[in-house]
């Protein structure tokens, strides 16, 4: 089999990283300082052949003239002037749209360089992970304590528009260069939320992303110690800040561990194979990776004796590629249970191919399986119990353009409905009309929060309430997944 462990692909990544940098690969191996091709490339990336598991595929002669006789075609005849360059990519760029894969896709020079420099350990931008999903630049989820977090973006937004400039139509990377920029800077993003009928837009300002990876706590709980790890993404360092922060847990003396890779969209490969040798039961598979003829090469974990504490992960829609590879190792190697809702489901390869001139090609080349031999793409892990968030945790953002009074119905005010049921200031219903009930619920959030009590949703009181609904998200007390995982540690 072709599949050198060495020499894995650099890429599994469901997204990019919206920021300076421009694009951060999902899941990434490296062969000492530098990414390793799986495949051998000629000197001359310009050349008809590419040798791929140990065959040559050269191109039929009538393909090459079909295709030479369309350029000069164009070139020769079209009503206006057009760029040989644009041509040429314009045919790499429709060839791989055949494929009708989002993840295969051409970079130009400019975009290529963007994609490198944004493996920094911190980059400028909303801290947002996007995919393209049914042509639709979609969230996969945004950083934690991001400008994106903070706006109310989540996942399976759409972004539709950019300062009010349409992008559909644009290619994955060409809607990131748009949305990207430097800190202090802000973007307006109009979104589509699945479930609701009209476009929201959202203004975030820019800022400095630091790529912390790992966030350790100790939670005591009915007598007991519990360690919690979680892991916001798999970069180059992140098995070894695990590997520190789990022994630092262990030394402390703990009960059990929870480890949590909720809106965690992927990283480097031999991170997620690390962290399993860490903590999946030796002899078993921590992941499989899978070629076109159905050969596969497993990566075993090596750990010497199981943990003596129980695990248990979380994970919701945000949880993408590497994370879902961790997240399936835990249930089906080690046998842990698993809390939350159904990962995003991402389970192919890619590996960005240069093409010699500064460009490159990521393209798909192989599946991902998990530990029991299973193709999650477009499918997810599902929890072992499945536990969803309170309803305010998915509530839409409020956008006012005019006051909320009494009498009034629509569905900025069903948001603010929900929030303040969330947050005990019960409006006896949550279906966007502005009853008396309703009315009563705003002014006790109003008098709690200190501002003036009208009765009314003005600018003020919507910003009030949404900052007390991103702390509450932040918090652990309304935090049912959470919560699960401790009693299910606990036994109580």
């Amino acid at each position: 089999m072709n599949i050198n462990k060495a020499l894995l692909p650099i890429i599994v990544g469901v997204s990019i990283l919206l920021g300076a940098g421009g694009m951060y690969a999902g899941i990434m191996i490296v062969d000492g300082n530098s990414s390793a091709p799986v495949i051998e490339q000629a000197d001359d990336a310009t050349a008809g052949v590419i040798g791929n598991n140990g065959g040559d595929y050269t191109i039929s002669e009538d393909y090459i003239e079909k295709f030479t006789a369309a350029y000069e075609l164009i070139l020769e005849k079209y009503y206006e002037n057009v760029e040989e360059s644009k041509l040429l990519e314009g045919a790499i760029s429709g060839m791989l749209d055949t494929l009708e894969d989002p993840y295969s896709v051409y970079m130009d020079e400019n975009t290529a360089k963007e994609f490198m420099e944004s493996l920094d350990s911190s980059f400028e931008g909303i801290g947002a992970e996007v995919s393209m999903t049914n042509g639709k630049v979609t969230i996969v989820a945004p950083f934690r304590d991001s400008p994106a977090e903070a706006a109310g973006l989540r996942p399976n937004d759409q972004i539709i528009k950019v300062d009010g400039e349409d992008i559909e139509g644009l290619s994955l990377y060409e809607a990131v260069l748009k949305i990207r920029g430097e800190k202090g800077t802000t973007v307006t993003l109009t979104i589509n939320r699945p479930g609701v009928s009209d476009s929201l837009e959202f203004e975030v300002v820019r800022d400095t992303i630091p790529i912390e990876t790992v966030y350790s706590d100790l939670v005591e709980e009915n007598g007991k110690n519990i360690g919690v790890l979680e892991i916001s993404s798999f970069s180059e360092n992140t098995a070894e800040r695990f590997a520190e922060e789990l022994t630092k847990l262990e030394e402390e003396g703990i009960d059990g561990l929870i480890i949590d890779v909720r809106g965690n969209p992927g990283g480097f490969l031999q991170s997620v194979e690390d962290i399993g040798n860490l903590i999946i039961p030796g002899g078993e598979p921590v992941v499989q990776i899978e070629n076109r003829e159905g050969e596969t090469v497993r990566h075993i974990s090596n750990l010497d004796s199981k943990k003596t504490y129980e695990i248990v992960g979380l994970i919701n829609e945000g949880s993408a590629s590497a994370s879902e590879i961790l997240a399936a190792a835990l249930k089906e190697a080690g046998g842990y249970e698993i809390v939350g809702q159904t990962t995003f489901g991402k389970g192919t390869v890619q590996q960005s191919l240069k093409m010699g001139d500064g460009s490159e090609i990521k393209l798909t080349l192989y599946k991902w399986l998990t530990s029991g031999g299973n193709f999650i793409n477009e499918v997810g892990v599902e929890p072992t119990v499945e536990v969803k968030q309170p309803e305010f945790f998915y509530a839409s953002p409020i956008n006012l353009e005019e006051t909320l009074t009494y009498d009034m119905t629509n569905e900025n005010i069903a948001s603010a409905q929900v929030m303040l049921q969330g947050l005990g200031y019960d409006p006896e219903r949550t279906d966007g009309y502005f009853s008396k009930e309703t009315e009563n619920a705003v002014k006790e959030f109003q008098k709690a929060a200190g501002i003036t009590v009208s009765g009314e949703i003005d600018e003020k009181t919507a910003e009030y309430l949404q900052m007390e609904i991103i702390n509450a998200v932040q918090g652990r007390e309304f935090d049912l997944q959470f919560n699960k995982a401790v009693e299910l540690l606990t036994g109580q």
